[in-house]
């Protein structure tokens, strides 16, 4: 019975740092799941996924709270007021289909692809300069550093100091993690003005000097009405976050799962052209975002489930990408497993930069492979995973390297 889940589990310490028993536990009993004393439904199940998604007319992207963990440590509601604006990911139909041709124009599209002999410089040059230590931070020297230049340079930032970018990546997911507290959240909510004023800076910047990159279109945007320019720097911080945050998922997952299997990193040296299908799986295994908040604008139903309107509702990809009821021996890696799974969301809100994560995760583990006879995890500092609800990220991943 659903009664008898505790609704503090969500946000218990272990559950986050090892959330699939608990991922498990709610499939079995409770697939959408009302956590006790609040108006937040989670959904785990993969069918109940994709229905919720289809359904945008009853499950809104318009984000009108952020989460935080109150002091019975249940997740609590933080009403945003005046941030709770529609852009790009957080927008509705009509406005989202204007703001994704705005900002993603056909020579976006062809700039992700033309990036791959930079992001091959960028991560030769970090994963050497790791390899040289011998025993390293994977995350502090490569693994956050890649996906981080390469936004800024998609985006179209000028004179980025990729530090203070990081940074507000960061702070980013803190404020979407659920885990801090209310007046620790609002503390990184006033912080994040201060990259929002740097972006408005830049946004001004390219208006005098356009090129072929986002932050030109999202410029031309506002100029054409698409959009107004809070808009604007809102879609513009977002980008950066969710561009960083995802690659930098997805990179440290893939060194820290191949750092303790030695065998299928013995099987991507070699065979190489499995990298991509091994990319796949670790993003079904350990998905970087583990859920996205949708809210009810009416009373509807989800499965057998009512909820009403004005409640929260997590979709838990994570959660549906270990279903047992979809995926044979869902907590294994399988090369060979069809793809289906959510990492990058479905319907209308599937992530733009889907095709530039996994470029930039085949180019990065290409390289780390080819430089390196072995990698392992360092026996004597353990991996630390960074403590959030939604991002599934290594904080800490030392490494022990050997040269090729």
């Amino acid at each position: 019975m659903t009664q008898e889940i505790d609704g503090a589990l969500l946000l218990d310490p272990h559950t986050i740092q090892n959330p699939y028993p608990f991922y498990r536990q709610l499939q079995q009993q409770a697939p959408v799941w009302r956590v006790p004393g609040t108006e937040i439904f989670v959904v785990t199940s993969h069918a109940m996924l994709i229905e919720a998604a289809r359904r945008v007319e009853d499950f809104s992207s318009n984000m009108r709270c952020f989460l935080y963990r109150d002091e019975n440590g249940l997740p609590a509601r933080l009403n945003i007021g005046d941030f709770a604006v529609q852009a790009l990911a957080s927008a509705d139909p009509p406005l989202h289909t204007t703001h994704k041709r705005t900002v993603f124009p056909r020579f976006v599209e062809k700039r992700m692809a033309l990036l791959e002999p930079e992001i091959i410089d960028i991560a030769a040059g970090l994963t050497e300069r790791a390899v040289a230590k011998r025993h390293v931070d994977f995350m502090d020297v490569v693994g956050n550093r890649v996906p981080i230049s390469v936004v800024s340079k998609l985006i179209g930032f000028r004179d980025s100091d990729l530090d203070s970018l990081l940074q507000a990546a960061f702070d980013s997911a803190t404020i979407v993690g659920a885990t801090a507290s209310q007046a620790r959240l609002i503390e990184f909510m006033t912080r994040s003005n201060d990259i929002r004023s740097w972006i408005a800076a830049q946004l001004a910047s390219a208006a005098s000097e356009p090129g072929e990159d986002i932050l030109t279109s999202i410029g031309q945007g506002v100029a054409a009405g698409a959009f107004e320019t809070n808009v604007a720097l809102i879609i513009l911080q977002t980008l950066l976050a969710a561009g960083g945050e995802s690659t930098t998922s997805l990179l440290g997952n893939a060194a820290g799962y191949l750092a303790a299997n030695p065998d299928m990193q013995q099987q991507l040296r070699e065979q190489p052209d499995r990298i991509p299908a091994f990319i796949e799986e670790i993003l079904r295994l350990e998905s970087p975002f583990r859920h996205m908040l949708r809210f009810t604008n009416n009373d509807t139903v989800l499965g057998d489930v009512e909820i009403p309107a004005g409640s929260t509702v997590l979709l838990f990809w994570g959660a549906g990408n270990r279903d047992p009821d979809i995926f044979e021996k869902p907590d294994e890696v399988m090369l060979d497993r069809p793809l289906r799974h959510l990492s990058f969301g479905r319907g209308i809100h599937q992530c733009v930069g889907a095709p530039l994560a996994r470029l930039e995760g085949r180019v990065v583990l290409s390289v780390l492979l080819e430089q390196t006879s072995s990698f392992t995890l360092d026996p004597g500092k353990p991996p630390e995973w960074f403590n959030s609800l939604q991002a599934r990220r290594y904080d800490r991943l030392p490494l022990q390297l050997t040269p090729a």
